[in-house]
């Protein structure tokens, strides 16, 4: 009996001693709440770290548990040497490691091992669009009208001119006929009656027949409406451009007193301009310290850029899932403090190496490439900028307005020579047809001979 207990205790303390190896197989994993590395889920996570992650754990045979850090924060030493957020879990051994978007420093590589890196990244700035003013050029003056818009005012310039001069040739109102007096529309006339008519000056002589009027009272129209919509849109544009700050690097962010900026308290970014020596960087963190203007996260600071004259500091990487989110935002183009981003575990871990070497395996397969492109937006969730160019598409109704005018004038043309076709054809016995035909080739080809078949009737003086 004695030896059947004894057996039972020893298989106890063995399935114990099994769980609490199993227990320690799997891998404690503290990350924070960042779009688009970390976030909530129903009950779990998702995002960039946690396929990061994942894919690690498959590709090493790892077991573990992801959960949030306590406090909120990534992890900064104040003055006692205590760390605080995911940094200080790593170290007191609370989480055998740190997968977020942890930023690669001195001081935090000198109290943990970090492995190489899964981002590269740097330091800018976010701000609301409408408060930057762009970079100006010669070819703003095109601005208001994208390319196929202008493509399409050449194209309507060059029909209408070539219409209005077959229009002039073929109606007898317009013209008595090539044996009787010169066309006063010839191919260059009308290339610069339709031109001054698209600046609005007028270049005689005018068209006499109806069907001409029609051509030239169509273009007019269309001109007169191209250009208050081109001018209005440049009006606008000059006129919100003066309430624009010209804010292209930090040295213009430093300079101004309109717009005030900040950064995550605790972050590395702060830590950035605070021990930089760079003047410039200097009087960056003097202002956000004088201003109080830090914020405890990244979503604070993007919510209060679109609150308006506010910039927010921060990793570029972040900032440009920002700036693809809300289309009202734009991320300053200048980067400095290049840094890296990489996954913290306690100092001597042995899990550091073969970390290090799995993320180059994934970076050298693509595979980090792709959960970027899974995880960073590629188009805009909020409305587009109402500054650009106008598409074709908006101006289609104007276009198709002259179509139909330059193809009623045509055929109004057509009416006018078939009229004096008729009556000639009566009054000599003839053919329409053939008088029709006769006086089109004529007047198309501008023979001053007359036809043996078809005399044509002199104009009266």
């Amino acid at each position: 009996m004695k030896g059947i207990l004894g057996l039972l205790l020893c298989a106890a303390a063995l399935l114990t001693g099994q769980s609490t190896a199993a227990g320690q197989d799997t891998l404690q994993v503290t990350t924070i709440l960042n779009e688009p590395y970390t976030m909530t889920k129903g009950s779990g996570l998702e995002g960039y770290c946690v396929d990061l992650m994942s894919v690690l754990a498959k590709k090493l045979g790892l077991k573990y548990q992801m959960r949030l850090v306590k406090d909120g924060r990534y992890g900064r030493q104040d003055a006692t040497g205590y760390w605080n957020g995911m940094v200080g879990e790593v170290v007191r051994g609370e989480a055998d490691l740190a997968v977020a978007d942890l930023t690669l420093t001195a001081g935090r590589e000198a109290a943990l091992e970090l492995t190489k890196p899964f981002i590269q990244t740097g330091l800018s700035f976010i701000m609301r669009r409408d408060l930057l003013a762009p970079q100006t050029a010669y070819s703003d003056l095109l601005s208001p009208f994208s390319t196929h818009v202008w493509v399409g005012i050449l194209v309507s310039y060059l029909l209408t001119s070539l219409c209005l001069y077959l229009v002039t040739r073929i109606s007898p109102q317009e013209w008595a006929g090539p044996q009787v007096e010169e066309s006063s529309f010839s191919l260059p006339h009308s290339f610069w009656y339709i031109a001054g008519a698209l600046t609005l000056q007028g270049a005689g002589p005018h068209p006499k027949s109806v069907s001409g009027r029609i051509i030239s009272a169509i273009w007019w129209l269309f001109s007169i409406v191209l250009l208050a919509t081109y001018f209005s849109r440049v009006s606008a544009w000059l006129k919100s451009d003066q309430s624009h700050v010209s804010i292209q690097s930090f040295e213009d962010l430093a300079r101004q007193d309109l717009i005030d900026f900040g950064t995550v308290d605790g972050g590395s970014s702060l830590a950035f301009f605070k021990t930089s020596q760079n003047p410039v960087y200097r009087s960056i963190y003097a202002h956000m310290e004088r201003r109080k203007s830090l914020v405890t996260s990244m979503e604070e600071g993007i919510r209060r850029v679109q609150e308006g004259n506010f910039a927010f500091i921060g990793e570029a990487v972040s900032l440009d899932l920002a700036a693809v989110r809300y289309c009202d935002l734009v991320r300053c183009p200048q980067v400095v403090g290049m840094r890296s981003y990489g996954i913290a575990a306690p100092l001597g871990s042995p899990l550091v190496k073969n970390l290090s070497t799995a993320i180059l395996q994934l970076s050298e397969s693509g595979e980090l490439d792709y959960l970027r492109s899974k995880w960073w937006a590629s188009a805009c969730m909020a409305p587009g900028d109402q500054g650009s160019p106008l598409s074709p598409a908006t101006l289609k109704g104007l276009f198709l307005l002259l179509a139909l005018g330059l193809g009623a004038g045509f055929i109004m043309a057509l009416l006018e020579l078939l009229a004096k076709a008729r009556t000639h054809a009566k009054d000599h016995k003839k053919s329409c047809c053939s008088v029709l035909s006769s006086e089109l080739s004529q007047r198309l080809s501008g023979n001053a001979e007359k036809s043996a078949e078809e005399p044509l009737e002199k104009n009266k003086a």
